[in-house]
C-alpha cells in the first residue's frame, strides 16, 4: 500500500472504456500503470460492462468499468495523468471528426470528493456522469453511497432513476476473463 497523506489528498472516481483491442486487458493494463504513479493510489475497480455504443454508430461494443482511488493531484492534473495514460495505450484523437469515435482506451474524470469545478479543460462532476448507464453502473458496484454534489443524489439513486430508461440488452455486467467484442446475445 502506497504511503499518501490522506489529509492532502481526495477520492476520485474515473471511468474506463474501451471498443478496441483487447477491450478488458488494456482496462486492466491502464488501471495497473495508474497505479505506478506515486500520487495515485487505486482502490477499488469494478466488474466490466459489456455495453453498446452511446451517442455513434459502431460495430464495436464497449468494455466499460469505474475505478475508485485516492490521489494528491488536483483536479486538472490527474485529468493530465489521465489522458498521457490514453495515449500510452494507443488512443488517438481525430479532432476533425463530428462526434464520438471508436477507441483503444478513454479514462473520464467522474468525480473528484465534492468538488465542483468548470474550466475551459474540465467539468465536474462529470457534466453527463447522471445520464450513462455504462458509467453509472459500474460506479453504483464501488461507491453507491458517494453524493454527486451538484444533484445531491447517491449513485446508486441516480442509477435507479435511469434504470427504468435504459433499452434491454444494451448491457450486460461481464467478468475480467473471457476478451470480446461481440454484441450481446
Amino acid at each position: 500500500m502506497k504511503k499518501m497523506d490522506t489529509m492532502l489528498s481526495s477520492l476520485a472516481c474515473i471511468g474506463l472504456g474501451s471498443n478496441l483491442g483487447p477491450p478488458r486487458r488494456l482496462l486492466l493494463d491502464a488501471w495497473r500503470a495508474l497505479a505506478e504513479d506515486p500520487r495515485i493510489e487505486p482502490l477499488r475497480l469494478s466488474s466490466p460492462w459489456c455495453t453498446k455504443p452511446v451517442g455513434m454508430d459502431s460495430p464495436h461494443w464497449f468494455i466499460n468499468a469505474a475505478g475508485l482511488l485516492r490521489t494528491s493531484l488536483p483536479p486538472e492534473a490527474l485529468l493530465d495523468v489521465l489522458l498521457a495514460t490514453e495515449q500510452q495505450f494507443g488512443r488517438v484523437r481525430f479532432p476533425e471528426r463530428e462526434g464520438w469515435q471508436d477507441r483503444t482506451l478513454d479514462l473520464d474524470l467522474l468525480l473528484v470528493g465534492g468538488c465542483v469545478l468548470r474550466t475551459e479543460r474540465l467539468i465536474l462532476p462529470h457534466p453527463s456522469l447522471h445520464e450513462r448507464f455504462f458509467a453509472l453502473a459500474p460506479l453504483a458496484e464501488i461507491a453507491p453511497q458517494l453524493l454527486h454534489p451538484v444533484l445531491h443524489k447517491t449513485v446508486a439513486e441516480l442509477l435507479a432513476e435511469l434504470e427504468p430508461k435504459t433499452a434491454a440488452g444494451d448491457a450486460e455486467q461481464v467478468s475480467w476473463e473471457r476478451e470480446t467484442l461481440l454484441p450481446l446475445q
